[in-house]
């Protein structure tokens, strides 16, 4: 995804800080800031920055469940039931 048209200058930042943030807020969209003609920074609202976020957690989880059956550390539902029914027994 690309935000080529959101971009603003630093030096517009500075001078309309709080436009820029109700901007960001109201929108809902990041805004790439610019300095020198080079990106240097992405402002975005609070809760797309958290709701980004908790997706990127979510993403480490399945990256960390697919390294653990590639690497065969499976093990039957039935086998995992029967431990759990144990311990719920013995506690």
């Amino acid at each position: 995804m690309r935000y080529s048209s959101q971009i603003k200058p630093i030096t517009n930042l500075k001078a309309n800080a709080a436009e820029v943030l109700e901007q960001v807020n109201e929108w809902r969209e990041p805004l790439v800031i610019d300095q020198n003609g080079e990106a240097r920074a992405v402002l975005q609202d609070n809760a797309s920055f958290e709701q980004t976020q908790g997706t990127l957690v979510l993403l480490k989880i399945l990256a960390l469940g697919n390294q653990e059956i590639a690497a065969g550390k499976l093990k039957p539902v039935p086998d995992v039931v029967a431990r759990l029914r144990r311990k719920r027994a013995a506690g």
